[in-house]
């Protein structure tokens, strides 16, 4: 004979929900969205939320990584299949400037803007996409380092500067995004930037 489920069936969907939170935290930034603006937002009630996804930290973290693999994938699959690292850092910015003025969606990137100006409150969140920003200068410096190991890139790129100077532009073309810039101009940043690399053997 089976036995009845206990507790009462959720009410919601989890997924859409979680779209909603992330789309808040992603447009206001982590500290200005509240328990009350999430629970708007996701159309539930606070102890489904808290049943849910637990408290307010842990719901953004859930809706950092939904952001990260529905739309900040782009650099993870650009490293990943581009030959060479300033093949794989023109396609990243090429397409930051697509993901970042998406129709219908916050403008920019969530990982850059939603813990800008935290209080020792939330520093542990600040510090969390901190970390994963310094992830992705470590991997975009890792392959120009192997281009130059393999001659790729001339012996005397200053690999470090390079990377940080990659991420600056990222970071500034989301900035532009959020302040109005439209998909072709950050395109054509994109390609401004690229001038500043080295020659690349293969691209010569």
């Amino acid at each position: 004979m089976a036995t009845k489920q206990r507790g009462r069936p959720r009410s919601f969907d989890r997924e859409t929900a979680l779209e909603q939170a992330m789309r808040a935290f992603w447009e206001h930034g982590y500290e200005a969205v509240s328990i009350a603006d999430l629970t708007e937002a996701m159309g539930i009630k606070a102890p489904s939320l808290y049943a849910a996804f637990g408290d307010k930290r842990t719901l953004f973290e859930e809706a950092i990584e939904a952001y990260v693999r529905d739309f900040g994938a782009f650099s993870v699959r650009a490293f990943a299949e581009e030959p060479t690292a300033r093949r794989a850092v023109a396609r990243m910015l090429r397409e930051a400037a697509a993901f970042h003025t998406l129709p219908g969606y916050p403008r920019g990137c969530m990982v850059i803007t939603a813990a800008t100006n935290c209080t020792a409150q939330s520093e542990d969140v600040m510090r969390s996409l901190q970390e994963r920003r310094a992830e992705n200068v470590e991997t975009i410096e890792g392959r120009i380092r192997s281009d130059v190991a393999t001659g790729e890139l001339p012996a005397d790129t200053d690999a470090h500067a390079l990377a940080v100077y990659c991420a600056a532009v990222l970071q500034g073309m989301s900035q532009q995004a959020r302040d109005g810039a439209d998909r072709t101009t950050l395109e054509r940043v994109a390609e401004l930037a690229m001038a500043a690399w080295p020659p690349g053997k293969s691209e010569e």
